[in-house]
């Protein structure tokens, strides 16, 4: 009985050692990254008497439908000093039309416009770098133009940031829930990967934040070289300045339900994919120690379940096996629920557990395949 329960063989013992080891990885990156993420208090209250004015920048190009319908949510929110500028960049649309009528509504609306150059074709740090310049206030805060804030106290939470002393302020950019399947991986992938930059900045290791809901200070902005070496890669606006600057001491995280934001996700196939492999081309600009841990998250899952499935198929050692498997499936079944409540992510839980999988396969899949892309097209959306 003894010996059909467990293999001494020294093949199987190094294979049951490495998917130990593989395991404990895991872990460690749950405990010590995710579940700081999933388990950070909200705070709910500014801190009195601080309400420091702040700049709003969005930078839209052919964005007049989206403008109209979530650019209220901005001009609205429950703070008392704050101006939102917006970059129109080369908009072939009627963003003009709708930018005039709502400045008319909102005082606190400006407009700075590029117009379109058929000799000259820029990125989106271009509009961003206007839109920065232009800002009257030290306290700038970023979203995206197809980006809407989750309550009307998202100002008031970064403003809690900024009184803390914090250079970058870096929250969380959901997406919208919609029906099928696509959305529900787009969700769970944006959801891991903010568990992820959140929880490592709380560890005191930031390494990444998302453009559409990201705080910096001007001056901070402009002392560290602005967009500096990464000036020529067409994405990175956000995440690439956040890697070479942040620390654990000027970064602060602005994690609540109401202090997300939420955008409209890629309605199909082709429009993810242009997307994710836009996001991809910055990944090799960050620092070593951050590629080596955001290597090792995914390898090391991969591993973990590869050994898994071998060993439940064999048999061998099953008790071993099965231990270490449902060690891993509560820890990450625990945190991933609460975080799913701190986020406000549901109705994800039971597909996360395929997504869980088959997720760094399909980022390994897109980021080898990203280098064979056309290069020459210049488009920040």
């Amino acid at each position: 009985m003894y010996a059909s329960l467990f293999s001494f063989e020294p093949l199987h013992i190094t294979l049951l050692s490495l998917l130990g080891f593989m395991a404990l990885i895991q872990l460690i990156y749950y405990f010590r990254f995710y579940r700081r993420a999933a388990y950070k208090k909200a705070e709910k209250e500014s801190i009195a008497g601080t309400t420091p004015p702040l700049s709003v920048i969005i930078c839209a190009r052919n964005e007049s439908s989206n403008i109209e319908s979530f650019l209220p949510s901005v001009l609205e929110q429950d703070y008392p000093s704050f101006e939102v500028l917006v970059v129109n960049d080369c908009s072939e649309d009627d963003t003009d039309m709708v930018l005039d009528r709502m400045q008319k509504r909102y005082p606190h609306l400006r407009v700075s416009t590029i117009q379109n150059d058929l000799h000259f074709s820029h990125s989106k740090k271009l509009p961003m770098l206007i839109g920065i310049k232009a800002a009257k206030n030290e306290l700038l805060v970023f979203t995206d133009a197809d980006c809407k804030p989750a309550s009307d106290k998202w100002l008031a939470g970064v403003a809690r940031g900024y009184n803390s002393g914090a250079e970058i302020v870096m929250g969380y950019g959901g997406y919208m829930p919609e029906k099928g399947l696509l959305n529900k991986y787009i969700r769970y992938e944006t959801f891991f990967t903010g568990m992820q930059y959140l929880g490592m900045a709380l560890a005191g290791r930031p390494y990444m934040g998302v453009g559409r809901n990201l705080a910096y200070r001007k001056t901070f902005f402009f002392n560290n070289g602005a967009f500096g070496p990464y000036n020529h890669v067409q994405s990175g606006d956000d995440d690439l300045f956040v890697n070479r600057t942040a620390t654990r001491k000027n970064t602060y995280t602005l994690i609540g339900s109401e202090l997300s934001t939420l955008s409209i996700p890629a309605k199909n196939m082709e429009a993810w994919l242009r997307q994710k492999r836009r996001h991809y081309t910055t990944a090799k600009y960050y620092r070593f120690a951050d590629k080596f841990r955001l290597f090792m998250e995914p390898f090391s899952r991969v591993s973990y379940y590869g050994l898994l499935i071998f060993f439940l198929i064999t048999l061998i050692s099953w008790p071993v096996v099965a231990g270490i498997g449902l060690l891993r499936l509560l820890t990450r079944s625990i945190i991933f629920k609460k975080g799913s409540n701190t986020f406000n992510e549901h109705g994800l839980f039971f597909f996360s557990l395929i997504f869980d999988i088959l997720q760094p396969l399909i980022s390994a899949a897109l980021y080898l395949t990203n280098r064979r892309q056309n290069r020459g097209n210049r488009s920040w959306k």
